[in-house]
């Protein structure tokens, strides 16, 4: 049981400070790179905006202890839905493997955060 919880908050701070807090602050402290990951996909602006609110939305939901089970599943299914896309986004327009590693590797730290979060949930 404690392990699970030391799994589940490695990866839960691992996924808060990537999808969380490095989009924002690049917002904040870099803005002319803030669509550096959108504009060569060939996304609008406004889409890079929407997707930085929406990560840090997702990744202090699943941080927060005691949030709402119902809001933490929903944020995990965003935040997957967000690294496929981007997968799919990076395979189509580039073609380069290399662009895909870091969502691979995202989305392997956001299922270890899951998987542990129900382990722990489900013993109490």
């Amino acid at each position: 049981m404690k392990r699970n919880k030391i799994y589940f908050w490695i990866a839960t701070v691992v996924i808060f400070l990537f999808e969380g807090i490095m989009p924002v602050s690049t917002l904040i402290f870099s803005p002319e790179n803030f669509n550096a990951g959108t504009k060569p996909l060939g996304y609008p602006d406004y889409f890079a905006y929407a997707l930085i609110v929406c990560k840090f939305l997702g990744a202090t939901a699943i941080i927060i202890p005691n949030f709402s089970p119902k809001i933490k599943e929903w944020a995990y299914a965003g935040l997957t839905f967000n690294l496929v896309f981007a997968i799919i986004s990076h395979a189509v327009v580039d073609g380069n493997i290399g662009y895909i590693l870091t969502p691979v590797f995202v989305g392997v730290v956001l299922s270890i955060s899951y998987i542990n979060y129900h382990k722990i949930e489900k013993n109490g």
